[in-house]
């Protein structure tokens, strides 16, 4: 791949956010370790009570998507005053869902609870642990939220240094707080669920000020605006739907590979979440096309949009085949890392080829996913995911009911990600999302 005027600034918004990324996986694996240590039933509740937490965050990620995007177009226009008005906005929608998932979740706690522990029962220990975690943690969700149209903000100003820094302080935060409570104060689970929030509130404070140092300079009112909140509703509902299609997806194959047996279901599993843990590198990628993309489209330069994100694309295809290459050298080790089971090592050994082969289609669906996410093609983005999900679901249901085995649910997956591939590049050729200006039509 020969040189481009503009990888310099790909990877100066690239680096950062790839490091903003794995600092969110460290988190949960830092309060497993911890929890970990106060017994098997606090590690079995905090399993489930993470569950419904990781689905909200990915389903409300569009608080950050949607906002880079806006900002960066009215960055690009000159907008800047403007841009900080959205940022507030953005704070406001995210405090509102926040407050209300806050609310929600503690009256739907315990049965969501039941629904995920299976036979737990009404009462136990696992349910007990999972229930004080699951409350406790919603306290922080708003918190969160916020900090995710800061992030959002932020990259819309082509800044990802910050949401790292945010990031690598609110984690070290956690982790410390967490062993002096656990520790040092003997409490159990709920100081765990405790520190995360406390990390939570820190982090939403600097954002806080950081978007409200921007609110001074550029004399911007805190109060609500309905029509600009409204818009990002919009915006966000067409996330909202793409990422539930998404996640969805990924849970149906959760469920097949379950009715597989439970080597298989291991194999999946430790496969999964190494191609969960790529995918955060490949994303890197996609956020800083959004930034840039958006920038580009609100200074109204159409050519430099095309030619940045035809060079994103080349970047997503290096970074998926360098990805693969990586996974096939350590085929022979991963599979020992992850589990004892000579069973399981072998059948993940076989779904680390299929994970590996696939890497450079995930390099570029994740490369035009963040421009067009960048370009506010939302609407579009939702339809496609749809499209790619309405064709994988039946395949992976399919599998389970024939007992075809793992290899072929995995090949369904691989057939997700091209239909994903298709969908995505057929737009891309065409000139329907280079709309220019401040605002997307």
């Amino acid at each position: 791949m020969s040189g481009s005027p503009y990888d310099r600034e790909i990877a100066r918004l690239a680096i950062p956010a790839f490091g903003a990324l794995i600092a969110e996986p460290l988190y949960l694996l830092a309060d497993t370790a911890v929890v970990a240590r106060l017994g098997t039933s606090s590690l079995d509740g905090l399993a489930l009570a993470v569950q419904p937490l990781l689905i909200a965050h990915a389903v409300f990620i569009f608080l950050a998507y949607g906002t880079t995007a806006t900002v960066g177009r009215l960055l690009g226009a000159g907008e800047e005053r403007q841009a900080a008005h959205q940022a507030v906005q953005s704070v406001w929608l995210a405090a509102v869902i926040g407050v209300g998932i806050l609310i929600v979740g503690q009256i739907v706690a315990g049965p969501v609870i039941g629904l995920l522990g299976g036979d737990l029962g009404r009462s136990g220990p696992v349910r007990t642990e999972a229930l004080l975690y699951l409350r406790v943690s919603l306290f922080g969700f708003p918190f969160l939220l916020v900090s995710l149209a800061g992030v959002g903000y932020l990259r819309g100003l082509q800044d990802t240094t910050r949401p790292l820094v945010a990031s690598l302080v609110s984690a070290s935060v956690n982790l410390v707080i967490e062993l002096v409570l656990i520790f040092g104060l003997d409490r159990g689970i709920g100081a765990s669920a405790l520190a995360t929030v406390l990390a939570q509130i820190l982090a939403a404070g600097m954002y806080a000020v950081w978007i409200g140092r921007a609110v001074t300079r550029q004399g911007v009112r805190l109060t609500p605006d309905r029509s600009a909140i409204g818009s990002l509703a919009v915006d966000g509902a067409d996330l909202f739907f793409r990422t539930a299609a998404l996640r969805g997806s990924f849970t149906v194959a959760t469920g097949a590979a379950a009715r597989l047996g439970s080597v298989a279901l291991a194999a999946h599993q430790i496969a999964f979440e190494l191609w969960a843990f790529l995918a955060l590198a490949l994303d890197a990628i996609a956020i800083a096309g959004q930034a840039i993309v958006a920038r580009a489209l609100g200074a109204g330069d159409r050519d430099e949009a095309r030619a940045i994100s035809d060079r994103m694309v080349q970047w997503g295809v290096m970074a998926g085949v360098v990805a693969g290459l990586v996974v096939l050298v350590l085929r022979p080790v991963l599979p020992q890392l992850f589990s004892p089971d000579a069973a399981v090592q072998s059948v993940t050994a076989f779904l680390l080829v299929i994970l590996a082969v696939g890497q450079p289609v995930n390099g570029v669906v994740f490369a035009l996913d963040g421009i067009l996410i960048g370009a506010g093609d939302l609407r579009f983005l939702a339809r496609a995911m749809w499209i790619s999900a309405l064709l994988f679901v039946p395949l992976a249901v399919a599998v389970a009911w024939l007992d075809h085995g793992i290899g072929w649910l995995w090949g369904a997956l691989t057939l997700f990600m091209v239909a994903r591939l298709v969908t995505l590049w057929l737009r891309y050729r065409t000139d329907r999302w280079l709309v220019v200006g401040a605002h997307r039509a």
